[in-house]
């Protein structure tokens, strides 16, 4: 495996390399502060992890926390809007992803708890969204339901263990301040290997797990830094938190680790996948 906690900045000038658990909090935010603050890194991650999961033409695919459309939109290119249903817990996700694509089966609803019936999809997708369910083993087994028998569960969730998040950075920097900031490596799903135990006590067979990664080009520091203070996930109810003082330190301290831009951010997601039981 590439060390990519060491290196997940590259300058594109020269080609130099520089070296708790959370609820919900943090998603009650437009889709658009989402579409800024994760979006950038999870609308590349879609069409990898879809062909990571196998997603092709003639499928029925239920996209498990769906936000705002990210991997929605990638399964429509794919399979057609007939062919996706998208479910998520928040109303303005919800709401965006119908707006952005009228013709697809949209539900509020937790991943525990889907309001669909057995055996219905080809696969079940869940994209950055296990570390954040309730009970991940619950939400896994209930994604299980849904599809038929023999078909796909798929997962994924950023590398927080071992360096490779695009968020790494920016708790580094948070953890150099305040040795009290949470971070999110904690999380389930998040450390190598675990997703695909998570899938295992969710009684999903044949498991394979893989490392996910992208490249995102960020041309000027504030277009990274800004997202932050959106008050987006973890990271940016953590910002919320702060008053301007130690807001502006914690900026700085960005700036100081990050090298002059442009600079491409190389993030690594987890991946699981299995098969639900024929019988």
């Amino acid at each position: 495996m590439h060390a990519f906690w060491r290196v997940p900045y590259r300058h594109m000038g020269d080609g130099s390399n520089r070296t708790r658990r959370f609820s919900l909090v943090g998603f009650a935010v437009s889709p658009e502060a989402y579409d800024r603050f994760m979006g950038r890194y999870s609308v590349p991650l879609a069409p990898v992890f879809a062909n990571f999961a196998g997603v092709a033409p003639g499928q029925r695919v239920i996209d498990v926390g769906c936000g705002p459309g990210a991997l929605t939109a990638e399964l429509v290119k794919r399979l057609g809007d007939d062919s996706v249903v998208a479910v998520d817990p928040s109303e303005p996700f919800v709401e965006a992803v119908r707006e952005r694509h009228p013709r697809v089966e949209v539900h509020r609803a937790d991943a525990e708890r889907l309001p669909l019936p057995n055996d219905t999809f080809d696969a079940a997708l869940a994209q950055l969204v296990v570390h954040f369910m309730t009970d991940p083993v619950a939400g896994l087994r209930d994604m299980s339901r849904v599809v038929k028998p023999g078909g796909v569960v798929a997962a994924c969730v950023w590398d927080f263990d071992e360096g490779g998040s695009p968020l790494t950075l920016f708790w580094t920097a948070a953890k150099d301040l305040d040795a009290q900031a949470p971070g999110e490596d904690s999380l389930p799903g998040t450390r190598r290997g675990h997703l695909a135990l998570l899938l295992g006590e969710a009684g999903v067979e044949a498991i394979e797990h893989a490392e996910l990664i992208i490249e995102v080009e960020h041309q000027t520091f504030e277009e990274w830094w800004q997202p932050f203070e959106l008050g987006v996930g973890p990271a940016g109810s953590y910002v919320s938190t702060l008053g301007q003082p130690e807001r502006r330190r914690l900026e700085e301290r960005c700036r100081q680790l990050l090298p002059e831009p442009p600079f491409v951010v190389t993030s690594a997601a987890w991946a699981a996948r299995g098969r639900v039981s024929a019988g």
